[in-house]
């Protein structure tokens, strides 16, 4: 069965930002698609992100995709590191996403060791990765690590700087096609 995960970014919420209508527009195409609530997003942990992500995935497979916003790919990626030889999920979207410790405390726990690009790939036969080139937190550099360290697709958009909603006076970006198109194309 066809379903996309998406984990929410540091501070999220199922109902923030694009969220809502990308599960409103997979749904309209019969793709189940959830939004699972992360547990204390104002300091999240990879300790309770991860076995949560998993728990909610249970056996993975190609017809999941995974979308991450932010601290949600990197949940991704080390949920993706505790996988075993030959289990796949069918691709993930990450929206703001970065490799290394971005220097906020809140969420230095994801990166206390470097992640397992290797490892990591040898779980992820697609990703699509969506950078904005005005993003207040995440240069866009990473975007060029996700494309030589996984054969990434990469989109970069003009002026929508962390996709986020109403903070630090951002306007809200409450749509994403591209994230969207790339889910279909993954499925």
């Amino acid at each position: 069965m066809k379903r996309v995960i998406v984990v929410h970014c540091w501070d999220g919420y199922p109902e923030y930002c694009w969220y809502p209508w990308l599960v409103r527009e997979l749904a309209s195409c019969g793709i189940e698609t959830v939004v699972p609530s992360m547990p204390e997003t104002a300091f999240p942990k990879q300790s309770s992100w991860v076995p949560l992500l998993a728990e909610i995935i249970g056996k993975p497979d190609l017809e999941t995709i995974l979308v991450g916003h932010s601290i949600g790919c990197a949940t991704i990626m080390r949920y993706l590191e505790t996988l075993g030889e030959g289990e796949q999920i069918g691709g993930a979207v990450f929206v703001a996403g970065f490799t290394t410790d971005l220097g906020f405390k809140e969420i230095h726990n994801f990166f206390e060791t470097p992640l397992d690009f290797h490892e990591i790939q040898s779980h992820l036969p697609q990703l699509l990765v969506i950078h904005s080139d005005d993003d207040p937190y995440v240069d866009l550099s990473y975007a060029d690590v996700f494309v030589s360290e996984f054969e990434a697709q990469k989109i970069v958009l003009q002026g929508k700087k962390h996709f986020s909603g109403p903070v630090d006076k951002e306007e809200s970006c409450t749509t994403l096609p591209e994230a969207l198109e790339g889910v279909m194309n993954m499925l």
